[in-house]
């Protein structure tokens, strides 16, 4: 009888001790690789900036300040009034810009957050990581529906950062209405490409199941119905469509998110 009230109060014991241990960080959701089928043609981020160029050939305008590029990537400042920030370098010439960041889409995947890659005998992780394992990463970040012609010094000074309303002072760039509030991590873009950019989060949603916050989905909503699709976008993919082959279906029919 002894044994077995010892035995009891062995049991509750650890079942208290279970109840009260720290628990393991909760990681943030994975979007299995597996469930998510490859929905283009395209391999890597270096065959799709090759084949922007050609996309971009007789529209060399940059997305956030619509300045003028040439084939050099050199930016053509007066067409637009740009004026230079802070980084006089990467301001005179054009970078193929993520419109979802890179940070959001790797953000969910095993091979940014764990050091699972080797190289001379050192674990690391990230995009280098990223790229070299995971097939669902190199396609969105080789997506040409997410890849737009930006300022360097612009597409810098974005990030990672979230498309928001900026309120206050004006942008920091000259003419381009480019704004950003660097204490809230905000960028807000100029009137005539957020709807561009709303379909393009919409797009990543249904195609690579990337979530969106409510508010963002507010905010995009707006976008969407502010902004309409104009002929710029339809040519663009249409074009995307025949590289890579496969459209964004919110700029084909101009259809609301599900």
């Amino acid at each position: 009888m002894k044994e077995i009230v010892y035995a009891l109060i062995i049991a509750a014991l650890l079942l208290g001790w279970s109840h009260f241990a720290p628990q393991a960080p909760r990681q943030p959701q994975q979007v299995s690789a597996e469930s998510v089928p490859i929905p283009h043609k395209i391999h890597d981020f270096h065959e799709a900036k090759r084949l922007a160029d050609q996309l971009f050939s007789d529209h060399r305008e940059t997305f956030y300040c619509a300045c003028r590029y040439d084939k050099q990537h050199r930016v053509d400042a007066g067409s637009c009034g740009y004026v230079v920030r802070k980084n006089a370098q990467r301001g005179e010439r054009i970078e193929w810009e993520h419109i979802v960041p890179a940070y959001a889409f790797g953000g969910t995947r095993t091979c940014w957050r764990s050091e699972i890659c080797q190289k001379e005998g050192k674990a690391f992780k990230g995009r280098k990581c990223c790229e070299e394992q995971d097939p669902l990463f190199n396609a969105m970040e080789g997506d040409l529906h997410n890849l737009v012609p930006a300022v360097g010094e612009l597409n810098a000074d974005r990030g990672a950062r979230s498309f928001g309303l900026v309120t206050g002072k004006g942008g920091e760039y000259g003419a381009c209405d480019f704004k950003i509030d660097f204490q809230r991590d905000i960028v807000q873009p100029r009137a005539a490409i957020r709807g561009d950019i709303a379909r393009t989060y919409f797009y990543f949603e249904k195609v690579y199941q990337l979530p969106i916050s409510a508010a963002q989905r507010q905010l995009f909503e707006d976008w969407n119905q502010e902004d309409p699709v104009d002929e710029w976008e339809r040519e663009r993919n249409r074009r995307i469509k025949k590289l890579q082959g496969n459209g964004n279906p919110f700029v084909e029919s101009s259809a609301r998110p599900l």
